[in-house]
């Protein structure tokens, strides 16, 4: 009887150790290495600069009395014969990413029929004309990162064909001459990233 329990108990221990090994041989079986490793991510956002003119919000005034060559006239006063320029200076240094630039002109208001602008090599008898060629890109890769456009004027003297055509437009500049200082025009500079390719 004694051996009997001797066996009884090997066999449950034979058991036992055969369950242990399987588990163990199981477990290794479908065991895997887990590792987590934390950290932040961190997002450097490009600059961006878009100035004007010295500004980054809102430009000073453009009045043409300031802008014209000083030969002949007395001073802060534009007539027909003078002729001056200013320039729309745009810079994108502070940028890290390209700038798309348009100059606009609204509102232009009681212009003399016989001034006109100038810009490069094209004349046009409003200001408003001159936006489609007022508009380019400044890429983030440029080295040179300032566009400097120089806009003319002119308010031609005597203007006309013949005598009766110079006789009236003499008589248009007189009489706008007395309202110029009604004339005006407001400038916007949009300046829009570029979609990075």
């Amino acid at each position: 009887m004694n051996l009997k329990r001797k066996m009884k108990k090997i066999v449950i221990l034979v058991v036992i150790l055969l369950i242990v090994a399987i588990t163990l041989i199981a477990g290794k079986s479908y065991s895997k290495y887990i590792n987590e490793v934390y950290g932040k991510g961190i997002i450097k956002v490009a600059d961006w600069s878009f100035i004007v003119n010295g500004e980054s919000t809102k430009i000073t005034n453009i009045n043409l009395t300031n802008t014209y060559k000083k030969e002949t006239l007395k001073e802060n006063t534009i007539a027909p014969g003078t002729q001056g320029s200013f320039n729309i200076v745009i810079d994108a240094n502070g940028s890290e990413v390209g700038i798309e630039y348009t100059v606009i002109f609204e509102n232009e208001t009681d212009k003399p029929s016989n001034l006109k602008f100038i810009y490069g090599e094209n004349s046009v008898n409003s200001i408003k004309e001159l936006e489609p060629l007022l508009k380019g890109e400044i890429q983030a890769v440029d080295n040179e990162k300032i566009k400097t456009m120089e806009i003319k004027w002119i308010w031609e003297y005597e203007t006309g064909e013949n005598p009766e055509q110079i006789e009236k437009n003499n008589q248009t500049d007189t009489k706008e001459g007395k309202i110029l200082e009604n004339y005006k025009f407001d400038v916007v500079i949009q300046g829009n990233q570029i979609e990075p390719k």
